[in-house]
């Protein structure tokens, strides 16, 4: 394990990776078929933008799969990023920007101009869709001739009521169950967050930043589809779903 300033990052990793299970059971699922599809259309190579990037959950996965690709992982919350530094420090394929991606002048504090590849997961519900059109286009314009932006997450239709509320009342019962046999929700993992010495400064100004939860829109998987196409992509379609979330992958 790794330890720097005090902080085991490798043990508070996983205790993310945990913690967002507990949401997400199938979340390894859609990093692999992010991966997959990666190398199917850019290589093992690529140059990646980490959008809202977290600890660095895609960064790892990547970099772990494909050795010899590079990725700037970008994000706003300071405790996700402090994360992230720990467990990326020393690994010159790794830069981390610090940046508000409702800021229209995001995108000229990247290191790159452009990129193979933009992926992203369970990160962008926190917009509403009029912002998260408005980034699309910004995305559009970074990612080469080529390229591809690859967005999992909570992405609802709401044309099957009946089938959503069957699937939320499955879920639900699961998550309760796990978290009767003590598994860390959200609102448990900040609360150790803001215990941590080395944590609590960047977990105070996150909520300082974000407030409580923000609350943003879960489009259907069709809706992304479309407005990738409008935002300037060739092709938009989901490569994966489950009940309740779609991987989206729009081609250049």
């Amino acid at each position: 394990m790794t330890t720097t300033a005090g902080a085991d990052w490798h043990a508070w990793q996983q205790s993310w990776d945990r913690q967002q299970e507990w949401y997400l059971p199938d979340r390894e699922e859609r990093f692999r078929v992010m991966l997959d599809m990666v190398e199917a259309l850019v290589g093992p190579e690529p140059r990646v933008l980490d959008l809202a990037c977290g600890t660095g959950s895609i960064t790892a996965r990547l970099l772990e799969r494909f050795p010899k690709a590079v990725s700037t992982g970008v994000d706003l919350d300071p405790a996700l990023l402090a994360i992230a530094e720990g467990t990326f420090a020393g690994d010159d394929r790794v830069a981390l920007v610090t940046a508000d991606l409702k800021d229209p002048e995001w995108t000229t504090l990247l290191p790159y101009d452009s990129y193979d590849a933009v992926l992203t997961a369970t990160a962008l519900h926190w917009l509403h869709t009029e912002p998260l059109a408005a980034l699309y286009g910004r995305i559009a314009d970074i990612v080469r001739d080529g390229g591809v932006f690859m967005n999992a997450d909570h992405m609802i239709d709401e044309t099957t009521p009946r089938i959503n509320a069957a699937d939320r009342a499955q879920r639900h019962a699961r998550m309760d169950r796990a978290k009767d046999a003590g598994v860390l929700d959200w609102a448990g993992w900040w609360e150790l967050a803001a215990q941590d010495p080395v944590l609590a400064g960047p977990t105070a100004r996150r909520f300082e930043i974000y407030g409580e939860h923000a609350e943003g829109d879960t489009p259907s998987a069709d809706w992304h589809a479309r407005v990738l196409r409008e935002s300037g992509f060739a092709e938009a379609r989901p490569v994966w779903r489950s009940p309740s979330d779609a991987l989206v992958l729009a081609l250049k």
